[in-house]
C-alpha cells in the first residue's frame, strides 16, 4: 500500500497545468468527490486495527498535498502562466456591469405613499386571501351582487366563501374594526378577479386605497384631497373631474377621471378617444359599513376611494399595455433604470 501512496503522491508533484482543461483534469482527478484520493478511504475498513492510524494519516497528507498543488496551478494560471485565449487579462479596465432598478409600479406605489405620508396617512395591509365577512358583507354588498359569482371571483372554498381577495378595502374593514377614529390610512396590495388578461385588464393586479374617518368629514374634503394627490402625481395642469356612480360601501359614490396624460387630450386607445381616462373610485362610506365595524354613523363620517396602481403607472409612463408589467421583458423594464 506504501508504493500506491508514494505513486499517487509523485503524480500530484509532476502534475502540470497550461490552460483551464488540464486544470479541471488535476480537480477531477484528485479533488472532486469521486477520486483516486477518495478511493484510498473507502479501503480503510480492510486495514488492520494497528495500521489504521498510520493509514488515516497517510491518506490525509495525500489530500493537502493534492489541494496545495490545486492552489498553486491556480496562482500560476492566474499569473499568466496560460494561454491567452483560456483567461482574460487582468491588466484590461473591468467591464461595465447591468445594475438592477425599481419597478414600475414599485415606484408609484412609493409615490403615492410619499404623497399620502405628508397629509397625515399611514400604511395598512391585510392578508390575501380573505373571509366573506370582510370582502364582501362588512362592505355593504348584498347577496345577489355579481362580484359573489365565480365568474367574478377566484373562490378558494364556497362554504364557507373564502377567497382571493377582489381589493383591498377588506383591509380598510379590519382597521376601523381594530382602530378607533380618527383614521387616516392607505391599504397598497395585490388583488384578483377573475377577468380575462388583455392591453387594459389583468386577473392579478394592484390596487392603492384610502379612507378617512372623522367627525365631520364631508365630501369636499374628499374632492380637496383627490385633487391634490392628482396634481403632485401627475402635473399642476392635469384637469379631474368627478361622474355619480354606484358602490355598494360608498354613498353617494363617484368616478374619478383625469385627463389623459398619453395624448394629452387628442384621443387615444387608452383614453378610448374622449380626451378622459378613469383612474378610480370614491365615496362617503356607506354608515352601513361604519356600523358593521363598530363604529357610530351619528358621530364619524368618512370618504375613501379606491385606485389601481398599473392604470396610474400606465399614465405616470406613458405606457399603453398593461400586460408589459408582468412579462420580465428586459427591453421593457431598462427603460426604467433611472428610477
Amino acid at each position: 500500500m506504501s508504493d500506491r501512496f508514494k505513486e499517487i503522491a509523485e503524480e500530484i508533484k509532476v502534475f502540470k497545468a497550461s490552460n483551464a482543461d488540464e486544470l479541471e483534469q488535476f480537480r477531477l482527478k484528485f479533488i472532486s468527490r469521486k477520486n483516486v484520493i477518495g478511493e484510498l478511504f473507502t479501503q480503510m475498513k480492510d486495514v488492520p486495527n494497528e495500521e489504521k492510524k498510520v493509514f488515516g494519516q497517510s491518506v490525509n497528507e495525500l489530500k493537502n498535498l493534492a489541494q496545495e498543488k490545486f492552489q498553486s496551478l491556480i496562482d500560476s494560471l492566474s499569473s499568466g502562466g496560460t494561454d491567452s485565449e483560456d483567461y482574460p487579462d487582468l491588466t484590461l479596465p473591468p467591464t461595465e456591469e447591468d445594475f438592477g432598478s425599481i419597478h414600475p409600479l414599485t415606484a408609484t406605489r412609493q409615490r403615492f405613499i410619499q404623497i399620502f405620508e405628508r397629509i397625515g396617512f399611514n400604511v395598512s395591509s391585510g392578508p390575501e386571501i380573505e373571509d366573506d365577512w370582510h370582502n364582501f358583507t362588512a362592505l355593504n354588498f348584498p347577496e345577489n351582487h355579481p362580484a359573489r359569482e365565480m365568474q367574478d371571483t377566484f373562490f378558494i372554498e364556497k362554504d364557507p366563501d373564502i377567497a382571493l381577495r377582489t381589493h383591498t378595502s377588506s383591509v380598510q374593514i379590519r382597521v376601523m374594526e381594530n382602530e378607533k377614529p380618527p383614521i387616516r390610512t392607505l391599504s397598497p396590495g395585490r388583488v384578483f378577479r377573475n377577468e380575462a388578461i388583455s392591453a387594459r385588464a389583468h386577473c392579478v393586479f394592484h390596487q392603492m386605497e384610502g379612507l378617512y374617518i372623522d367627525k365631520n368629514v364631508s365630501f369636499a374634503d374628499l374632492k380637496q384631497t383627490l385633487y391634490h394627490f392628482v396634481k403632485e402625481m401627475f402635473t399642476k395642469d392635469t384637469q379631474i373631474r368627478f361622474r355619480p356612480s354606484y358602490f355598494p360601501f360608498t354613498e353617494p359614490s363617484a368616478e374619478i377621471d383625469i385627463s389623459c396624460q398619453i395624448c394629452h387630450g387628442d384621443g387615444c386607445n387608452i383614453c378610448k378617444y374622449t380626451g378622459w381616462v378613469e383612474i378610480g373610485g370614491s365615496g362617503m362610506v356607506d354608515p352601513n359599513v361604519l356600523e358593521n365595524c363598530g363604529i357610530d354613523p351619528n358621530e364619524y363620517s368618512g370618504f375613501a376611494f379606491g385606485m389601481g396602481i398599473e392604470r396610474i403607472t400606465m399614465l405616470r409612463y406613458g405606457i399603453k399595455d398593461l400586460r408589459l408589467f408582468t412579462e420580465n421583458d428586459v427591453r421593457f423594464l431598462k427603460q426604467f433604470n433611472s428610477l
